[in-house]
């Protein structure tokens, strides 16, 4: 196992596993563990750190969420192939509907800066105590309302929330701070009261919960949007191709 120390930090209020996951995201993203090579088991996490196999096991649990790493049932956990490339259609929700002929339009529910949560400072690799902008709102097709949307932003790189008014891409496109890839999650989720209130649905129907980090062309994490989109509204198609 690659040698690595882990001091709790006294002063950070994070929970000791998201430390333990900040720490190992670091070496992943530094380069000190390679693409397909194995992460060193819970057992062997636990002891070398000086840990519980509980928090090494939500540490990984942290990794296998933010796409770091992948499990393979019966072998262990893997450094997952890192993107080097833009993804095909890293589009925003404004340009993605312009294509198709809609109007898109935003209902603001909340802009401005707040102090990052620790799950948010995993996934944009930021310190504790750093403040981000925090941008709510509801997404709209031809004044339809498509999605429930809050997406973070390091606030050296949207330093005015309220200055966002249409696309957030393009805003951050006229400083340099646009995303060039993804990383998206994709699942089903059953809307509970006040979703459903405000996605104009059932409560109970099922919607799409997507989890989108975007990274500047350096790697740096510059995005964390989740996205609640309705499912009567949305598809997802994926071309594959098979090899040989």
């Amino acid at each position: 196992m690659k040698t690595l120390e882990f001091k709790p930090d006294p002063a950070d209020s994070s929970p000791l596993y998201l430390q333990l996951a900040q720490l190992l995201s670091q070496a992943i993203r530094d380069g000190r563990y390679q693409v397909d090579e194995a992460l060193p088991s819970e057992r062997t996490l636990s002891e070398s750190l000086n840990v519980s196999r509980v928090t090494a096991r939500k540490a990984i649990d942290q990794l296998v969420e933010q796409g770091l790493i992948v499990r393979r049932r019966g072998s262990g956990n893997y450094i997952a192939p890192r993107l080097e490339q833009p993804l095909s259609r890293l589009t925003s929700f404004s340009e993605e509907l312009h294509q198709r002929g809609y109007t898109p339009s935003s209902r603001w529910l909340e802009r401005g800066i707040t102090a990052s949560v620790p799950e948010e400072q995993l996934s944009l690799g930021l310190s504790p105590g750093t403040r981000v902008a925090r941008l709510e709102r509801l997404r709209l097709a031809d004044d339809v309302v498509m999605a429930y949307e809050v997406s973070v932003i390091p606030q050296s790189a949207l330093p005015d929330p309220e200055a966002v008014e249409g696309s957030l891409y393009e805003y951050l496109a006229r400083s340099g701070h646009a995303p060039v890839r993804a990383l998206q999650h994709i699942r089903a989720l059953n809307a509970h009261a006040k979703l459903a209130d405000l996605l104009e649905v059932p409560t109970g129907q099922a919607v799409l919960f997507i989890t989108r980090i975007g990274y500047l062309e350096s790697g740096q994490a510059v995005e964390l949007t989740h996205s609640y989109c309705r499912s009567d509204y949305y598809d997802f198609v994926a071309e594959m191709r098979r090899e040989g």
